[in-house]
């Protein structure tokens, strides 16, 4: 099967999220299943061609794109995935991507966006190559369905070709004025008052990517059901559930080439299941990092976050009193909001003994916490997916979480699940159940041998992307049958 996988952000080339590991690592599974799968990106100015073996596409070079009644052009540069065959296209436009952010609030968002999915259908077209399905990832590539079926359904070349957006987070729907329906190329037609491109007096790119494409997909079956809820829909509740029947959750794999414990290059001492022992030496070397006194039988519980709303960090400045009361020490690496990180600052100055920060983003940092940590805390108010619940799974770190979104999905309570649970969840955004639920950890952390058998529970999982993979697959082939019915 050919795969169109269209996304903004990428590892290694770019990232600000979640959605750059998805786009560094499903690709590759899709390969290795027997897939031919190009993948189209912006060069942004912080990408180095240099380094990431990047070519120069001679052929692809100086192509003419209208933004409305602008007249730009793009060259483009080629290159793989690493350790694999899964080819890159990079959109080289220094008009539109040669900015401090991948994402800015700049005026011209919108005509950034739509240039790269111009620009994926026309490397198409030059190439002659027709992918079975165009995979979309988020509002920044959902014009591409609407594209397919409307702006170039006179090309043959597209005639069998589904779509599939995913959804990461539908909190970011890229809504811009009516204006920006003429510089995507569309017809007014489709914008009035509930129309398919209009949304709260705006035009939606994402919501017009949710009517026009064959099959949805979120990274999470818990997030799916939350999202056509007013709760978590963030006002796109009723459109989800107009297209219930194809919307479909997958959960992200992670990478773990890249999160093992078995060989993770940034632990000082590398364990797995059979030698859990190891594990130990890890977290005294996590502790003489943040300069906190080392106690094996007092549990370090780690976060590594966003300072952001959705992190759930208004949870934790209520109960920190209360929690540093108790036998434990926490470890935060994290940056984002400035209210959050004096929160962060003040905490590790009046509870030395217990609490330490780091601000700002240090990946070594993070795999350190992962493995050194006792118990990983997530207390988010919502978790499309969520990736460090899985690597703190994958590392025997047990995970205190909100039973949210992808949360719930990989996170079952000791208490409610017993022999089976692999960490601890609570329900309700609030800092008491917080509170109770890190009590409950700390409770069953002094019984070895079930704590012991809980961390390995976590370990035995698979999170790798081969699983999901082939659930796309499925997903992909529900896509050409359901274009094959229009």
């Amino acid at each position: 099967m050919k795969i169109c996988f269209a996304v903004s952000e990428c590892v290694p080339y770019v990232k600000t999220g979640g959605l750059a590991d998805v786009a560094g690592a499903l690709p590759k599974a899709l390969q290795q299943l027997g897939c031919e799968v190009k993948v189209f990106l912006p060069l942004y100015s912080s990408i180095d061609v240099v380094k990431h073996d990047l070519i120069f596409a001679a052929e692809l070079a100086d192509i003419p794109v209208y933004i409305g009644d602008k007249l730009v052009t793009f060259n483009t540069w080629y290159g793989h995935l690493p350790n694999s065959e899964v080819a890159v296209y990079l959109i080289d436009c220094p008009l539109y991507y040669h900015r401090d952010h991948p994402y800015t609030s700049d005026w011209d968002e919108d005509e950034r966006f739509v240039l790269l999915q111009h620009a994926t259908m026309q490397i198409m077209q030059r190439y002659n190559w027709a992918p079975d399905v165009v995979h979309c990832n988020d509002w920044q590539t959902a014009l591409l369905p609407i594209y397919l079926k409307v702006n170039y359904k006179w090309d043959a070349l597209f005639a069998n070709t589904a779509s599939l957006l995913s959804i990461h987070n539908i909190a970011y729907q890229g809504r811009f004025s009516r204006d920006a329906v003429y510089r995507a190329g569309l017809s007014f037609i489709d914008y009035y008052p509930g129309g398919p491109l209009e949304f709260d007096n705006s035009f939606s790119f994402l919501k017009t990517g949710i009517l026009f494409s064959e099959i949805v997909s979120t990274v999470s079956e818990t997030y799916a059901h939350e999202i056509q809820t007013h709760e978590y829909g963030a006002g796109l509740d009723g459109v989800l559930a107009s297209r219930k029947n194809d919307l479909f959750g997958i959960l992200n794999g992670i990478d773990t080439d890249e999160w093992n414990p078995k060989s993770d290059r940034f632990l000082p001492f590398p364990y797995s299941v059979k030698n859990l022992d190891e594990k130990i030496k890890n977290k005294k070397a996590l502790l003489e990092k943040m300069k906190l006194p080392f106690d094996e039988n007092v549990p370090v519980i780690g976060m590594v976050s966003r300072l952001t709303p959705q992190k759930g960090f208004e949870l934790l400045a209520p109960v920190i009193d209360d929690l540093t009361m108790l036998p434990l020490q926490l470890v935060v690496l994290g940056s984002g909001e400035p209210a959050h990180e004096e929160f962060l600052r003040a905490a590790a100055t009046t509870y030395r003994d217990q609490f330490s920060t780091y601000i700002g983003y240090n990946n070594e940092l993070a795999h350190l916490i992962t493995g050194g940590a006792d118990m990983f805390l997530m207390p988010s108010r919502y978790e499309p997916c969520g990736m460090n619940q899985m690597f703190s799974l994958n590392y025997g770190t047990v995970p205190i979480v909100r039973k949210t979104g992808g949360l719930a999905d990989t996170v079952k309570d000791y208490h409610e699940y017993y022999e089976k649970g692999n960490g601890f969840s609570f329900n309700d955004f609030a800092p008491e159940a917080l509170y109770l639920t890190v009590r409950r950890a700390l409770d069953i952390f002094q019984n070895k041998k079930t704590w012991r058998a809980m961390m390995k529970r976590g370990m035995s999982q698979d999170f790798s992307w081969e699983a999901s993979a082939k659930r796309y697959l499925e997903l992909y082939e529900k896509a050409k049958e359901r274009h094959t019915e229009k």
